[in-house]
């Protein structure tokens, strides 16, 4: 289906025009959205923790991991992107193709370019954790292509969740121009109103035609993703202890951008989602903590964890 047809059962029009709302109900425990919530839901708490989120949010920053991290990002959505183009006419994920609204490989290599020059290509590499990421997306789009819906539900969801937060926080702790240079990855210029849109695509994911087993291995593969995404972010923690650079702090109170309600904060619906945060996290927090100017970029990664279950209560 074109991305550029409006569904008016959707509640969202695909790219440009009105936009509807839609009640979702009727929801099935064997709908494909509501078994990623449950399959999903353990990941999602190695995920949470209430001091990092905290520390994200006062937006201190080292812009080194922040550009490492964008770079990662752009590594993985092209591999992602090439692969959604490679199975846009597949029947298990035709459906789910938006690239006006949702493709980000574009807008990162904008980001890179301003963070690194117009020679940008010369000089970024693919980092060994986010190669593993990115062989895993080739290998699912040429030999079992119904798993990219898993791919691309962990990182666009999590994205549309958590991203106009990160944005604010890394264009005020970084001193980024107000006109979005450098943060490009976070517009969704195409996409009007977010809750609507992820609305649609859960809805689309559930009328996909799948058997059940087919089901439990996109939940598989959801897992897997999220894995991917942690061992990214644990491979910038260990490259953060060997650089040296002085602290860019916004100087911000938690959710000042946001008129002090909290409730509007995903990383903090992620984190009452979630039952607690296991052991093995929790040593990640500390090291953070140990180096905390890594905050902004480890939340570049934590919001494809975090936004999910903010996805589910927004």
């Amino acid at each position: 289906m074109s991305a550029e047809k409006m569904d008016p059962r959707s509640g969202v029009s695909n790219g440009s025009g009105p936009v509807y709302e839609k009640e979702e109900n009727n929801l099935s425990p064997e709908d494909l959205s509501e078994m990623l919530a449950a399959g999903t839901k353990e990941v999602h708490e190695k995920a949470e923790n209430t001091q990092f989120v905290k520390d994200f949010l006062k937006g201190r920053i080292r812009k080194e991991l922040f550009k490492l991290g964008a770079v990662a990002l752009y590594h993985t959505y092209t591999a992602m992107e090439e692969e959604i183009e490679r199975n846009k006419d597949h029947p298990h994920f035709a459906p789910l193709y938006f690239p006006a609204e949702l493709h980000r490989h574009e807008a990162l290599a904008r980001d890179i370019e301003y963070f690194y020059g117009p020679e940008w290509k010369s000089q970024i590499t693919c980092s060994e954790a986010t190669q593993r990421y990115v062989d895993r997306i080739h290998q699912v789009g040429q030999e079992d292509p119904v798993l990219l819906v898993a791919h691309a539900y962990t990182r666009y969801m999590g994205d549309l969740s958590g991203g106009q937060v990160l944005r604010k926080v890394a264009q005020r702790a970084l001193k980024l121009p107000p006109t979005g240079e450098g943060l490009e990855f976070y517009q969704f210029d195409a996409i009007h109103s977010a809750k609507a849109f992820k609305q649609l695509y859960r809805s689309r994911m559930n009328e996909l035609d799948l058997e059940v087993e087919t089901k439990k291995k996109l939940v598989e593969e959801a897992v897997k993703a999220f894995h991917f995404n942690m061992e990214v972010f644990e491979e910038l923690e260990e490259i953060g202890k060997t650089i040296q650079e002085d602290v860019l702090d916004a100087g911000m109170s938690a959710h000042g951008e946001m008129g002090g309600d909290i409730s509007k904060c995903p990383y903090y619906t992620a984190k009452m989602a979630a039952s607690g945060g296991t052991a093995y996290f929790g040593q990640l927090v500390m090291a953070a903590l140990r180096h905390p100017t890594g905050q902004v970029l480890f939340a570049t990664w934590f919001a494809a964890l975090a936004g999910l279950a903010a996805w589910y209560l927004m």
